[in-house]
């Protein structure tokens, strides 16, 4: 072989490795997007069950095609308290199983050498996907376009690196070398470490299989490459868990003991039946099963190794959650009361649609904050009680935080180039949101300054204004409800019921006013509370027009 064919199959490699990781990359994001609301409500479904949480994982990561992405998404939901740690382990088991799916598309695509092959036959996916990309006019069908499209591209990404592993197995030089390195820890150590490269454990298997294939490697050496990679994937989740909390930071280590200790298992298990007979050896006993078929051999190894892994350990789950808890221990919280973000963190933009669900979860959270404040400060203005006012500033503190906090997320998010137009839309419409949400609190602490000055001259409501605003409160909390629903659901039906509580409200609010004059005429009530109660009731009034206006937020959604 000349020095020109060397070169000539180290850049067809590094072509195809480039088409291969881009192909990876376009499937899953536009997965993501196509099915962002059924991936969200599937991993939501987490539960106690350990089965239900390996089957989750599987068939999330088998639906996006990217263990990387389903073990970020469990180490953002673990870190927003969404699920346990527990459940996170679960997940992260099935998403192991669900990524050897592409190493049996990759398989698939390997059978037949003539022009019908089925790699030139699922290449042709990439032309058609890009027609769809190209031309359709709704969102929907360009995400599916760029399904097609990846797909398409993911073989002939293949295809190339089968080719250049062609040449390096006419090349008596390379094949020497590759026969030396017989050793299982070696070849385990070469497929983490180039896995951790890429961060792949998909090129690093499928440049495993093409290796195979043509007899450049042994099917024993193609085995010990494949169990290295699953070690290599834990990368995506320790650098994820770095940057965020305990929980995240224990989760991405379950992960990484997990495919470590498969590797260890195997590798004892490959030595202990090499003792006995090299008929033995992993290797033998898969071309047994499957003769004359390499792909599948290594690919069903795949398969089979991790489905076996999840066997082993899913028993000492428990046990696996205690010892990370013991290895990385609580932090010492020096303010336990500081204000933060609960749903989402700086990982979850790595799959920009359940960011975006998330982020709907923490605008949530952040009106029951803020309508319980609300609420509060009616109970300390009606019975001059003060005791949970420190509680009331804690509060307080976390909508200032959130209002600016939130923002600066959306606008990371809305940067990110995999997102929906129905998301981009409803980004769009968070801004206002978290603003109407924030000046919710702000009449409130006007509310608790009205006690203060009541506290100060030693007066208080008469027991109808107490009434009245009792009244207020009710109308106010049910207007809460149903606005929540049509945002929460979507719910335009409940956005329009909203509107007739925001009238009863406007129209009781002037009773209030009303009535409040009327009893001072008559002595009922002093001036100064007067004065404080027509505060009040103005302020319970725009409490409702900021309510209504999140709703609309969502109505322009329609």
């Amino acid at each position: 072989m000349t020095t020109t064919a060397i070169i000539s199959a180290i850049l067809t490699l590094l072509s195809g490795i480039g088409i291969f990781l881009i192909a990876c990359q376009m499937m899953s994001t536009n997965l993501e997007s196509a099915s962002s609301s059924k991936l969200k409500n599937l991993f939501a479904k987490a539960s106690k069950s350990k089965l239900l949480g390996v089957g989750i994982g599987a068939v999330g990561t088998a639906a996006i095609q990217s263990s990387g992405a389903t073990t970020v998404m469990v180490i953002g939901f673990v870190n927003a308290g969404i699920i346990s740690l527990a459940q996170a382990a679960t997940m992260i088991y099935g998403a192991n199983i669900g990524t050897t799916i592409t190493a049996q598309i990759v398989a698939l695509g390997m059978f037949g050498e003539n022009v019908l092959s089925t790699t030139v036959i699922f290449s042709a996916f990439a032309g058609i996907g890009a027609f769809a990309m190209l031309f359709a006019k709704s969102d929907f069908w360009k995400r599916i376009g760029g399904i097609f499209t990846g797909f398409g591209m993911l073989f002939v990404g293949l295809s190339l690196m089968s080719s250049s592993m062609s040449d390096f197995a006419e090349m008596e030089a390379v094949k020497t070398f590759l026969a030396g390195i017989s050793n299982p820890i070696l070849l385990v150590l070469i497929g983490a470490i180039f896995t951790a490269i890429i961060q792949s454990s998909s090129v690093m298997t499928s440049i495993a299989l093409a290796m195979v294939v043509t007899g450049l490697v042994t099917l024993d050496q193609g085995i010990f490459l494949t169990i290295g990679s699953n070690v290599g994937s834990c990368v995506v989740a320790i650098v994820a868990g770095v940057t965020s909390g305990r929980n995240a930071q224990r989760t991405a280590l379950i992960h990484l003991i997990f495919n470590v200790s498969g590797a260890v298992l195997f590798l004892v298990a490959a030595f202990v039946m090499g003792l006995f007979s090299d008929d033995m050896s992993f290797g033998a006993i898969f071309n047994r099963m499957f003769p004359d078929v390499p792909q599948v051999q290594l690919a069903m190894f795949h398969t089979i190794f991790n489905v076996a892994t999840v066997i082993i350990v899913l028993p000492l789950t428990g046990a696996l959650v205690k010892l990370v808890c013991k290895m990385i221990p609580d932090k010492v919280e020096t303010d336990p009361d500081s204000p933060r973000l609960f749903f989402v963190d700086d990982n979850m933009l790595k799959t920009p649609p359940v960011a975006v669900q998330q982020t709907k979860r923490e605008i949530e959270n952040m009106a029951k904050i803020a309508i319980g404040n609300f609420n509060r400060s009616l109970d300390i203005v009606t019975k001059l009680d003060f005791s949970e006012k420190d509680k009331f500033a804690k509060d307080e503190n976390q909508l200032n935080f959130l209002n600016s906090a939130i923002i600066d997320y959306v606008v990371k998010l809305s940067k990110m180039r995999q997102l929906s137009e129905k998301d981009h839309n409803y980004l769009t419409t968070t801004f206002r949101s978290v603003r109407d949400i924030e000046r919710i609190g702000d009449y409130a602490e006007n509310i608790v300054e009205y006690a203060g000055m009541l506290k100060d001259t030693g007066e208080k409501f008469s027991s109808q204004a107490v009434e009245e605003i009792e009244n207020v409160r009710t109308l106010i909390n049910e207007l809460y409800d149903k606005i929540m629903k049509a945002y929460s659901d979507e719910d335009f039906a409940a956005y329009s019921e909203a509107e007739k509580v925001e009238d009863k409200i406007d129209e009781y609010t002037k009773h209030m006013e009303t009535s409040h004059i009327a009893r001072m005429s008559l002595g009922l009530c002093s001036p100064n509370a007067g004065a404080e109660y027509l505060s009040l009731s103005s302020n319970a009034e725009r409490v409702a027009d900021h309510l209504i206006n999140v709703g609309k937020s969502i109505r322009r959604l329609e």
